[in-house]
């Protein structure tokens, strides 16, 4: 599964995006894109894909996103069926982080926040909660009242030390240089080509360093080998396949990369703790925990 590049458009005059989308249904839609991305999902319940992490959400789910992390929500149970879901998405480049905090000091606590959101953060439930009275005013206010009340959602969030990471991994946010851009390139193919053989000596190559000095990097900020990522991200392929369609394990498996099906179930076993069948199972017998809208 390809992740689709995602042009966010900052509209003229703004410095920050705000998407406001009330939908009958939240599609599957893979995707990435270099803005941060910070989204309160209401009445609404299903799941999320982060880079390798799947999980449930529930009503009130606030999560901020690192970039070019692929991700999307799924999503067809409303809560409340007389009202639509709702998604609340804020989109802000690194690079208006650095402006704010290099400018005005009291923000220093935003680039921590930034470092930390590299494989996406869920807030606790008492921060999202605060956060969301908050960020459910901004489509009514005008456009110059929004800002300070967003710096305070964003401030509300630094706060928040039990965020817990979603992916695991490219943990830490890379500094805007030429580390970053060899890093994206890496990752963007290994995202395309994942269901591939991919040779370390051609990552090596896309990054212009020796096989050796590139499984240092790798591993120095994805805090894996590259192997293991791959393995991730065939793994986190196979749950979206049997959570979503009716394909048989060994589809699910020849699709997401594995020739092998003894493999796959042993590397599906040793990361979810349970064979692929008795995930899917997990999932048809809606064993998720209800939460208050």
């Amino acid at each position: 599964m390809t992740p689709l590049y995602e042009q966010v458009t900052i509209p003229a005059g703004q410095s920050w995006g705000l998407l406001w989308r009330e939908l009958d249904t939240i599609p599957f839609i893979w995707h990435y894109h270099p803005q941060f991305e910070l989204t309160l999902t209401v009445n609404a319940r299903g799941q999320r894909y982060i880079g390798d992490h799947l999980g449930d959400f529930e009503p009130g789910d606030l999560v901020l996103v690192g970039p070019n992390l692929p991700h999307t929500w799924s999503a067809s149970e409303r809560i409340d069926e007389t009202r639509p879901m709702l998604a609340v998405v804020v989109w802000f480049s690194l690079e208006w982080i650095a402006q704010l905090a290099s400018v005005l000091p009291e923000l220093h606590g935003l680039r921590q926040l930034v470092q930390r959101a590299g494989p996406a953060l869920q807030f606790t439930a008492e921060v999202a909660a605060r956060s969301a009275t908050l960020l459910l005013q901004l489509q009514a206010m005008p456009q110059p009242q929004r800002l300070p009340l967003l710096l305070n959602v964003l401030l509300e969030l630094a706060g928040d030390v039990q965020a817990q990471p979603l992916a695991s991994g490219a943990r830490k946010l890379i500094a805007a240089d030429g580390r970053q851009k060899r890093m994206a390139a890496v990752l963007d193919h290994m995202h395309q080509h994942f269901r591939e053989d991919i040779a370390v000596e051609d990552l090596a190559q896309r990054a212009a360093l020796s096989p050796g000095a590139f499984h240092r990097f790798f591993k120095r900020h994805a805090l894996c080998t590259p192997s293991a990522y791959l393995a991730r991200l065939r793994i986190g392929r196979a749950c979206q396949q049997l959570i979503q369609t009716q394909h048989g394990v060994a589809a699910i498996a020849q699709e997401a990369g594995y020739r092998n099906l003894a493999h796959f179930n042993r590397q599906f076993r040793a990361d979810k703790q349970m064979t692929p069948r008795a995930f899917r199972q997990q999932y048809r017998d809606g064993g998720r925990k209800t939460a208050p809208q």
